[in-house]
């Protein structure tokens, strides 16, 4: 199956594949057919992608969400502030990952090892869990540059090495967490014109959450670039999709994004409403690939998406059915 899902060239593809996924994850994932059950959904009833239900997200802190009896190999957790339940993603084929996320990057910025890789996030040993975190440090291993590496505790010599390599007209992969990007340009104002600013998001309580907008403006001023390019990613995933600029996202020919209906869960948007994000990542095949987020966003005619805020929890309405 993997072969199929990495193979995708149209939509006619996906379709067929994304059926034969729910099939699949429907016979084999406990929760997630408790979930269809529970909606009277079964696959010999739903021909398009469309009619596939969609698992709220929450599911991944309260149950195991698996559609393979192999071993786990990788489990991913999703940050959290203290005492917050976290989501567990439970890995039971970490090479799908790699392939997913290997893949999506060269479908989007080409060959990896063109680039030095930098990253203001925390290092591997630091987080663990963090699936972002176990993406990039292969993607700096696969670079194969000794330039490439993690620099959130040591910004200062990141400034001196960023000027430099930029200078020498090295193509550059800054990869970080807002606050961390916003740190660097306030130690430091940079006129940068062979790196990719990539945010990954996430302030998680250490300055004031920023508009998008905002905060792409103050890093444009500060590094000098006209475009801050973004990664849309999470825990429960395997597969990213990425921005260019703008905040308008492109997904992989596996993955795809849908809207929902904010006052009915179970209805599915056309283009250019503003609604409920919900993902198809055929790479999560052997957990669940239908996943409704807590994401709002809007997703345009030509398949690009953009993230415009999230529900709060009184917001959340419809099918979590957590009774499960």
């Amino acid at each position: 199956m993997k072969e199929t899902i990495f193979n995708i060239q149209s939509q006619e593809d996906f379709t067929k594949v994304a059926l034969a996924v729910f099939k699949h994850q429907f016979t084999n994932n406990k929760v997630y057919r408790s979930f269809c059950d529970l909606l009277y959904v079964h696959p010999s009833d739903v021909t398009t992608i469309e009619e596939i239900p969609f698992l709220p997200i929450q599911f991944f802190k309260s149950r195991e969400v698996i559609s393979s009896s192999n071993k786990v190999q990788e489990t991913f957790t999703s940050s959290g502030t203290t005492g917050s339940i976290t989501s567990k993603h439970l890995v039971t084929d970490i090479s799908v990952y790699k392939e997913s996320y290997l893949k999506g990057f060269a479908y989007f910025y080409g060959n990896i090892e063109k680039y030095v890789v930098l990253a203001l996030l925390p290092n591997y040993l630091e987080r663990k869990g963090s699936s972002l975190v176990f993406m990039v440090d292969d993607l700096i291993q696969k670079s194969k540059n000794e330039e490439s590496g993690f620099y959130l505790d040591n910004i200062q010599e990141l400034a001196q090495k960023l000027k430099e390599l930029d200078k020498k007209g090295q193509k550059i992969l800054l990869i970080g967490v807002s606050f961390a990007l916003l740190d660097l340009i306030e130690l430091q104002q940079f006129n940068l014109k062979n790196t990719i600013i990539m945010e990954t998001g996430g302030m998680k309580g250490r300055r004031k959450e920023l508009v998008r907008e905002e905060l792409h403006q103050l890093l444009q001023n500060g590094f000098g670039v006209t475009k801050i390019h973004s990664e849309y990613g999470m825990t429960e995933l395997l597969s990213q999709g990425y921005s260019n600029g703008n905040g308008i996202f492109k997904t992989p020919p596996w993955m795809k994004i849908l809207t929902r209906d904010t006052e009915d869960a179970l209805t599915i948007q056309q283009a250019d409403k503003t609604g409920g994000i919900n993902v198809i990542d055929l790479a999560n095949y052997n957990s669940c690939s239908f996943i409704a987020t807590q994401d709002l966003g809007k997703v345009h005619k030509n398949g690009t998406f953009e993230i415009i805020g999230r529900f709060d929890n009184s917001d959340i309405r419809g099918c979590n059915l957590m009774v499960l």
